[in-house]
């Protein structure tokens, strides 16, 4: 389904999501009750829901690849939130644990991530909220992490 609606193409969402998500970020690693980046607090909710995963599963789950769960692990248990553990059935393979110390970061990031999503909504309905959490769900769709061997092709062709 494509949008024909006059002026649809004149919107600059690009532009507006790509400034929302920086300024998102910025403000929430320069929050005085943040000691965890979000990027960090994204890994912690993770393991909140099922700790000792694989490195992989944990980079597939945040949209990161090898390299970049990597760092973020090393940063994250460089701050004592996780540990690191051989898989007892792939010495290859490495899981993730939270620490005690990672289990208070994570109830405070908790924290954090609700006032956020409140600041974030506030001033929409739940009509609005659901439109904007299924467009941005779709971009995942539209926009997979495996980029396609073919141009993106316009719908109408």
């Amino acid at each position: 389904m494509r949008n024909k609606e006059a002026g649809a193409g004149h919107h600059r969402l690009i532009y507006l999501l790509s400034v929302a998500q920086r300024r998102l970020q910025r403000w929430m690693a320069a929050q005085p009750s943040s000691e965890v980046t979000p990027a960090q607090a994204g890994l912690l909710f993770i393991l909140g829901k099922r700790d000792g995963v694989l490195m992989g599963e944990a980079g597939t789950a945040l949209d990161l690849g090898p390299a970049g769960i990597s760092g973020l692990v090393d940063r994250t248990a460089a701050a004592r939130l996780i540990e690191r553990r051989a898989d007892r059935e792939d010495g290859r393979a490495w899981r993730i644990w939270l620490t005690p110390k990672g289990r208070a970061a994570l109830a405070q990031a908790k924290a954090n991530a609700a006032q956020v999503n409140a600041a974030l909504t506030d001033g929409f309905t739940s009509a609005e909220i659901d439109t904007i959490a299924r467009w941005l769900t779709s971009i995942q769709d539209k926009f997979p992490r495996e980029l396609p061997t073919e141009p993106l092709r316009d719908p109408e062709e």
